[in-house]
């Protein structure tokens, strides 16, 4: 008898139709003996039409009050789903994120978990019934409710896998594994039967979508046993592992990410002084904005130029920061451009091999596309490009190191 937490995203409980077949699903796994908890999605494009209806009321929604509303997703399809399996004679239990008790910090619209009180869950499980829970909330400790971000759903099931010391997390979804790149930018890209946590976290941060970024970081903290499966298909998926499998075979690359919600900001012409990078980011951090990549240059007179990146989202916002901090800090400018796209390749193979940076920039200017910033680190890549450039940089890549399919009927 195994303990198995299994998520589904929205679009697999986007109808009732799918909310029946996920049922039977969990059933069987149930009627052979596995204790099962069910975290589930909103009914796909159910939060987008919640954070609609928000912006009819308020362009910028309150924070608290938004996570009141958009929380009420999760909590359809908690009770749809309990009543499937309860009508299929399987004893069924739905619990809200407040109800199970997932502790998170008060960051509303991002909030984080800080602890999860698994008593009831496992009470329920002993007494043979499914628990269903509520993804992607929570709540902090006055008693609020927040949520966790888009993506959240993943970081409750794995949470839960970790406070539970599940056997398996089965994430399910509209995919059935984690490819090279995006098939549909890259019509030859292979699902991979093995990916590691490291390259998988450097694959989520990166723009993949198949994960969210901190159900990842869960799984390998916890070592969680993490499985990508489709929905609605049977198949092995992507098995995600602490290991590194040592082979003679290992590949160079694993995979190509790209994200196209990225944001350039740059201050020019500030003073080259200790300290100048804090006071340029410190107020950007203290928003709650997130910095990815970083250049900076220091030019002949003593003054330098920042650039950096952050989330598109977070764009304007944080160009309204940096022309203050820029009046005070006697900068020449601030300036930004969301036209640009970010591109990586990432492969715990790149350890053992040099020239891998060199083989990626010499992919791109074979294609004329110049690079406006790079980021590195041990197993990854990463370089700044201009966004109608995008597609022709990820194929060009995935030829480069090797990644496409085989055509059919090839040897």
């Amino acid at each position: 008898m195994a303990l198995i937490v299994q998520k589904f995203g929205g679009t697999s409980v986007g109808t009732v139709e799918r909310i029946e077949q996920v049922a039977e699903k969990v059933k069987r796994f149930h009627e052979a003996g596995d204790q099962i908890v069910v975290v589930v999605s909103a009914m796909s494009g159910e939060t987008n039409r919640l954070i609609g209806l928000a912006k009819q009321i308020m362009e910028q929604p309150d924070p608290r009050e938004l996570d009141v509303m958009v929380s009420t997703g999760e909590q359809v399809t908690i009770g749809l789903l309990s009543m499937a399996l309860l009508k299929r004679g399987v004893q069924a239990v739905s619990y809200t994120g407040s109800q199970v008790r997932i502790l998170t910090d008060s960051a509303h619209t991002k909030a984080r978990i800080q602890q999860i009180d698994d008593a009831r869950i496992r009470a329920d499980l002993k007494a043979r019934k499914v628990v269903v829970v509520a993804g992607f909330q929570g709540v902090d400790e006055q008693g609020n409710i927040t949520t966790l971000g888009r993506g959240g759903s993943d970081t409750t099931g794995v949470a839960l896998a970790a406070a539970l010391k599940a056997d398996e997390c089965q994430i399910y979804t509209d995919v059935d594994g984690v490819y090279t790149t995006d098939p549909r930018v890259v019509p030859q890209a292979q699902r991979l039967d093995k990916i590691t946590f490291e390259e998988m976290l450097e694959m989520a941060s990166l723009g993949s979508k198949v994960l969210q970024i901190r159900s990842v970081e869960f799984a390998g903290k916890y070592n969680v046993p993490l499985r990508v499966l489709h929905s609605f298909q049977e198949g092995p998926g992507t098995l995600i592992t602490l290991d590194e499998e040592e082979s003679m075979e290992q590949p160079i690359i694993s995979g190509i990410a790209f994200n196209r919600d990225e944001a350039k900001l740059t201050i020019r012409g500030v003073p080259d002084t200790p300290g100048v990078a804090f006071k340029i980011l410190g107020p950007i951090s203290a928003a709650n904005i997130e910095v990815d990549m970083i250049v900076q240059n220091v030019a002949h007179d003593n003054t330098t130029d920042f650039t950096f990146t952050v989330h598109r989202n977070d764009y304007q916002a944080a160009l309204e920061i940096l022309k203050r901090t820029g009046v005070e800090i006697g900068a020449r400018e601030s300036v930004g451009d969301i036209k640009i796209a970010k591109v990586s390749i990432v492969g715990v193979g790149m350890r053992s091999h040099a020239g891998v940076a060199s083989q990626m920039f010499e992919a791109l200017a074979k294609e004329s596309i110049n690079i406006q910033m790079i980021s590195t680190s041990e197993i990854k890549v990463s370089v700044v490009i201009e966004e109608k450039y995008l597609e022709l940089a990820v194929r060009a890549l995935h030829t480069a190191f090797e990644l496409d399919a085989p055509a059919r009927g090839a040897e």
